[in-house]
């Protein structure tokens, strides 16, 4: 395997931008960070139809959230909903960071987007950000008319520790009796173990390596014992049987690498079918890219024609 070589020209001018490392950071300064490369690699925002900001209840209180409705899209009309979990280890990243996804993503699935902006660590700890999710995921299906969506093509989708909390929110809409119609998991992080063998390959010279995710799981964590909860790890579920079908995104050059595979192998073990794309030239976060990156476009359409698939 060999990188894209639009993936060499991103790191060389990484490198010379002298941008430090995010677990040199503390979890503020490292958020200012990210949030001022976001700007220099994304594209500019699509046009939707609409955009709405609204709260959604929580378990601690209202919850910020974003709703997009796709361009061309009917304003009285039931839209399927995707609901987006922006990514950023659980420490970093907002509705912003990810409103250029959110807007392809609604615009390319022909469907709503509602992007979640769930609490971050460390000010809170897991299970936080599970219980927000899953809060949201919930208002999603049970407020179909505030939202203006059809609450029988409900997903779940995020890259990332994004991907992390929709993979979790999946295992919980199955316990609940609710029927979603897709797990949208973009290169997740499934097992907080931190023992695969992407954790070894990936170690330097890319912006997310395996250093990072410790820093970004130790803060997210309460101790070591939660690395078996499957709230935080879904790999290590009792079972995976009977969650939603599943629309995975995998980049070789990336510490979460064989996290994606091991889940999609899972799921498709269990009887749950799978979509899956492994972008051998690719790294962490290619998704939020676009500007640089042009296999971002390619994941981004594969995902919205496996929705528009799964919501004939």
């Amino acid at each position: 395997m060999s990188l894209d070589p639009e993936v060499d020209t991103l790191l060389d001018l990484i490198k010379a931008a002298g941008r430090p490392a995010l677990d040199s950071l503390p979890p503020p300064e490292a958020r200012e960070a990210y949030k001022a490369g976001r700007t220099v690699l994304q594209p500019a925002p699509s046009e939707v139809a609409s955009v709405r900001d609204l709260t959604i209840p929580g378990p601690a209180g209202p919850i910020p959230a974003r709703l997009y409705r796709g361009i061309g899209t009917m304003a009285g009309s039931k839209l399927p909903c995707l609901v987006y979990y922006h990514g950023g280890g659980w420490v970093i990243g907002d509705i912003e960071s990810h409103d250029v996804v959110c807007r392809r993503l609604a615009n390319d699935a022909n469907c709503a987007v509602l992007s979640v902006d769930y609490r971050l660590a460390p000010e809170h700890k897991f299970p936080a950000a599970f219980d927000d999710s899953v809060a949201a995921m919930r208002f999603a299906v049970d407020h179909p008319e505030e939202l203006g969506i059809d609450p029988n093509k409900v997903a779940v989708g995020g890259d990332s520790a994004g991907g992390n909390l929709a993979a979790a929110a999946a295992i919980a809409a199955r316990d609940a009796g609710l029927k979603l119609t897709n797990q949208v998991l973009i290169y997740p992080a499934t097992d907080m173990g931190m023992t695969l063998d992407s954790y070894r390959r990936v170690t330097e010279g890319f912006p997310l390596v395996a250093r990072t995710m410790a820093w970004f799981i130790n803060h997210y964590l309460n101790h070591e014992g939660e690395k078996h909860d499957w709230r935080a790890s879904p790999l290590r579920a009792t079972t995976l049987r009977g969650t939603a079908p599943a629309i995975v995104v995998v980049a070789a050059y990336d510490p979460l690498a064989d996290d994606g595979l091991a889940y999609a192998k899972r799921l498709e073990q269990e009887g749950v079918a799978v979509t899956s794309s492994y972008f051998s030239g690719q790294i962490h976060g290619f998704v939020s890219m676009g500007k640089m990156l042009r296999a971002a476009d390619t994941a981004l359409q594969m995902i919205a024609v496996s929705l528009r698939q799964a919501w004939t």
